[in-house]
């Protein structure tokens, strides 16, 4: 994929989310739409290197553009896990420096980087050495007493020395003592003014900004006002067929919005294969239910597919049972 091309998809990113943006859920997020850059939930270096689960670089030819983000803080062993998503076909590959998690700050990476910036810049650098591809980086604007206002000009900084042109940043801070995980996803403020001011104190860089967006329309507000690229997460999930379905026209200017319906029905053949290679309905199905948010038949959508999809030998007549549902309430 062209360095443009990938510059043009960064416009809309769904966020990597551990347990939800497997590769069953991007092919459903690639039926809506064709443009929006996607990401793999985080795998960790020391599972590719120490590990050897390549397993875990599997996806479908159909979700370009899509990047691999890497968890890690060893250089070396960054650069080895970097090479091998290059050459699994990834786009992009990005190191996580925001994940809050207990078990990511045991092993050193993800928001605790933050606190060590020459240390990711090493990181950083020792990736784009090994890569074809561009490598990029998705982080907070601090953490626990960190003064965003200092710290992340000068983390910018720091990955813009050693060639590092695309970052995403997520506009809260993470408090790594005395909130979990989940908290920290809703309970440090979003310093959305902080983000802009980085897009206008680093022109020359492309700037995501990420944390509580959760329509297209506000998506808008941001690309309007500057921002390179909008990353959504959670409401990327639970609400595809609001947020991604009309993305490629609202967002890229091209094609017109996916119907739902349709997009449940082009997923049939995939979760046929998907079944013959010995895989199960729920696997896929759970990635679906929020497809018709909103919409008459989703309650009834929703209670087909989580009752039904996990019995034995459940197959696509399940989802087509459910959809039923949607169009018949819609009629």
């Amino acid at each position: 994929m062209t360095p443009d091309r990938l510059t043009r998809s960064a416009r809309l990113s769904v966020a990597p989310m551990m347990d939800w943006t497997d590769r069953h859920c991007r092919f459903l997020h690639r039926l809506l739409s064709a443009e929006t850059l996607l990401y793999t939930e985080m795998v960790t270096a020391p599972a590719l290197v120490r590990g050897g689960a390549l397993h875990l670089l599997a996806f479908n030819p159909e979700e370009h553009p899509v990047a691999l983000q890497l968890g890690g803080s060893g250089p070396a062993e960054l650069a080895e896990a970097t090479r091998l998503g290059a050459e699994a076909g990834y786009d992009e590959i990005n190191l996580n420096v925001g994940c809050p998690s207990d078990r990511v700050q045991s092993g050193c990476f993800g928001a605790v980087l933050m606190e060590r910036p020459a240390l990711v810049a090493e990181c950083v650098a020792a990736m784009r050495a090994a890569s074809p591809v561009e490598v990029t980086v998705k982080c907070r604007i601090g953490v626990d007493d960190q003064d965003p206002e200092t710290v992340l000009p000068d983390f910018i900084a720091r990955m813009r020395d050693v060639g590092c042109t695309r970052l995403t940043i997520h506009a809260r801070k993470a408090w790594l003592q005395g909130l979990s995980p989940k908290e920290n996803r809703d309970v440090p403020p979003l310093d959305y003014p902080l983000v802009l001011r980085m897009k206008e104190r680093f022109p020359d860089l492309h700037l995501s900004v990420n944390g509580g967006i959760t329509s297209l329309d506000q998506a808008r507000v941001f690309l309007d006002q500057g921002m390179d690229g909008v990353m959504i997460g959670r409401a990327a999930y639970h609400d595809p067929g609001a947020v991604l379905a009309a993305a490629d026209p609202v967002i890229f200017g091209t094609g017109a919005a996916r119907d739902p319906v349709e997009v449940a029905r082009l997923m049939l053949p995939y979760i046929a294969r998907h079944l013959e290679d010995g895989g199960k309905l729920h696997q896929v199905t759970r990635h679906m239910l929020g497809l018709f948010s909103g919409r008459p038949g989703a309650r009834r959508w929703r209670q087909v597919l989580s009752a039904e999809a996990t019995r034995p030998g459940a197959g696509p007549e399940v989802v087509e049972a459910a959809l039923d549902h949607v169009t018949r309430d819609a009629a």
